[in-house]
This record gives C-alpha cells, structure tokens and sequence, in this order.
C-alpha cells in the first residue's frame, strides 16, 4: 500500500514551541521529515492529531531507533498490541434462546492499514517538539513475534511482558517474559478476541432473568393439588 501524501496542513510544528539555538536535540520540522528518515522501511502513514506510522515487520527495532536517535523522540509513552479480528463470540449480549447471529468477520486495521489480525503499536514523543507519532507493525497469525525494544526504549520492558501474557505475542531479545498477572501455568490470552469470557457464556448481558420460586411455593402447590 502506498504512502498516503501529506498536506501543508500536516505540519507536525505548526504550534510547536522554538528550540533554544543551544539544544542539541534534534528538530522535526515536518511529517514528511519523518518519513524521510524512515525510507522503504515506511509501509504506510496516517495523520490525525499523532502521526501514525506503519512499518515493516523486520524494521520494527531499527525504525523506533531511528526515531529516537535521528530525530528526537526519547520519550517512551507506551507499548502494547491489538487484536482486530471482530469476536466470534460477539458482545456477550445475545439472547441464548434465539438463533445465532450472522457476524461480520471482516478485520479492519485502522489507521495506516495492516495485514494481519494481530499488530503491535509504540507511542514515543520528541520532549523538545512535543510532537508524538504511534508506531504500528504487523505481527504473524501463526507465530506472532517481534525484536524486543527494551535495549532502545527501557520503558518497553514491562510493556512487552504485558503485551506477551495477554496477546501470546513473543519479544525476541527480551530478558523476562515471566506472566506479571497470570499464573504461568494460565492458558490462553485473555485479550485476544477468540479468549472465551466465561462470565458471558455462564450467564449472557444482558440476560435472560431467572426468576426462581418464592419459598414454599413448592409445598402450597403440592396442598392445593391434594
């Protein structure tokens, strides 16, 4: 998919504060500097309030380097994964005594696009510029893993340990993926779509009300019968 061109408006400095002509930080003077710098290992962009980049799967370490060391953006603000594929179980709100529904199946990737169900995505910000940009990548079906970030961004580490106990997404590089929540013999991925949520299979939202007896309604019954 093409880089989606940028408008005049997309100027990522248009408010930004003045850099002190001392600073040795770097200086983003636009969203096209940015994919710039980022070249063929750029799949897609996005403008909307951040920038948000799409990469290659294979340049997703040396793409958040980049942006760190060339162009400023040493604050880490975050690190987690999102599964797009629409839930098989729906909302939990369907009523049990009624045929199943027909699901739209259809996975949408939302902004700068993607290729598989499952993507990572990284906010980072130049703490000069003020600018933020969201960078996502596309993570495998079958063996979804990635190179850890946590020797780029050292506030990725938790982020990924995270991400690895509620997605199965795997962090090559990192030094401890141990569950932080879970117990380590806990199966599943509790916020892939496909996790069944056992408090909406016991009893559907909103259900159908059980209305039980009113006590010795059983024996008054039982009297009048004789």
């Amino acid at each position: 998919m093409p880089v989606q061109p940028l408008n005049e408006k997309e100027n990522l400095l248009s408010s930004a504060p003045e850099q002190s002509a001392t600073s040795t930080q770097p200086r983003i003077t636009s969203a096209a500097e940015v994919i710039a710098a980022l070249g063929d290992r750029l799949v897609d962009s996005f403008h909307k309030d951040d920038l948000w980049l799409r990469v290659r799967t294979d340049a997703w370490k040396s793409s958040m380097r980049t942006l760190r060391d060339t162009l400023g953006f040493h604050y880490f603000c975050f690190l987690s994964a999102i599964d797009w594929m629409p839930s098989p179980f729906g909302r939990g709100e369907d009523d049990p005594t009624e045929p199943t529904p027909v699901r739209d199946t259809t996975i949408r990737s939302g902004y700068a696009g993607g290729d598989t169900r499952m993507q990572v995505f990284a906010r980072v910000m130049n703490p000069v510029t003020h600018v933020g940009v969201i960078v996502k990548v596309d993570v495998d079906d079958t063996h979804p893993s990635l190179e850890s970030l946590h020797d780029v961004y050292a506030g990725a580490n938790w982020h990924e340990r995270e991400t690895h106990e509620m997605f199965g997404i795997t962090f090559d590089g990192h030094p401890d993926l141990r569950n932080m929540y879970l117990p380590m013999d806990f199966e599943g991925h509790p916020l892939r779509k496909d996790f069944p949520l056992l408090a909406r299979m016991i009893k559907p939202w909103p259900g159908i009300v059980d209305v039980e007896p009113l006590p010795g309604g059983g024996a008054e019954e039982s009297a009048d019968e004789s």
